[in-house]
């Protein structure tokens, strides 16, 4: 089976510019960053309004450079629940909460994948070239999606467990530096990792003529 070869290109600036580039990292900081200082120095009812002000102001700012109205709507309404939630319970670590079962759910899922011995990013890789290749029969491009797959899930598993610590133990300002730290950075590792896996899959199953169909 004949293909058209991908561009190989510069990996890491690819997988930067899919999570929306330089810019991405600030959006994805800048409501944590305003929450955790905001909730320092000022009463909760206020950190909240500020919060949503920011979140509002960010989304307005996106979509006047032109980016997709899906993504900002996305991101305002992620800061519009986390704040909801801590105007619910009145306390200002829940604003992270949401995040810290988002990580639980995500691990759960990848790391089951690799265990059902169907590991998700070769579901995923599968299903975008047309859902017909043997994957699953070919050891090489399963070993690789087992290692991506379980990147994500180590991605996952970590943000759960020290961000979990960090809200039992009532640290707010831990969990805001925790979200930053361990977001678009670790994100952009295990994407390389995915990226490699599916260059992998690409080159040792839709270049080859023949491949033994034994399990899809």
């Amino acid at each position: 089976m004949s293909s058209t070869p991908e561009r190989p290109g510069n990996g890491k600036q690819s997988v930067l510019d899919q999570l929306g580039g330089p810019l991405g990292f600030v959006y994805s900081t800048v409501p944590v960053v305003v929450f955790v200082a905001a909730n320092a120095v000022l009463s909760l009812p206020v950190t909240i309004g500020v919060s949503i002000a920011t979140g509002l102001a960010l989304f307005v700012f996106r979509l006047a450079r032109g980016e997709r109205i899906a993504s900002t709507i996305g991101s305002l309404a992620g800061v519009a629940v986390a704040a909801g939630v801590v105007a619910w319970t009145g306390s200002a670590r829940d604003f992270f909460v949401l995040g810290i079962w988002v990580s639980l759910a995500g691990f759960v899922l990848t790391f089951g994948s690799v265990l059902a011995r169907r590991p998700l990013t070769g579901v995923v890789w599968n299903a975008v070239h047309g859902g017909e290749h043997p994957w699953r029969a070919h050891r090489a491009v399963l070993r690789a999606h087992d290692i991506a797959t379980l990147a994500a899930a180590l991605v996952f598993g970590a943000r759960f467990i020290v961000q979990q610590w960090l809200y039992v133990t009532e640290s707010t300002g831990g969990l805001g530096t925790a979200r930053v730290a361990m977001g678009t950075p670790l994100t952009v590792l295990a994407a390389l990792v995915v990226v490699w896996a599916f260059r992998r899959s690409t080159k040792l199953l839709r270049t080859t003529v023949t491949v033994p169909a034994l399990d899809r």
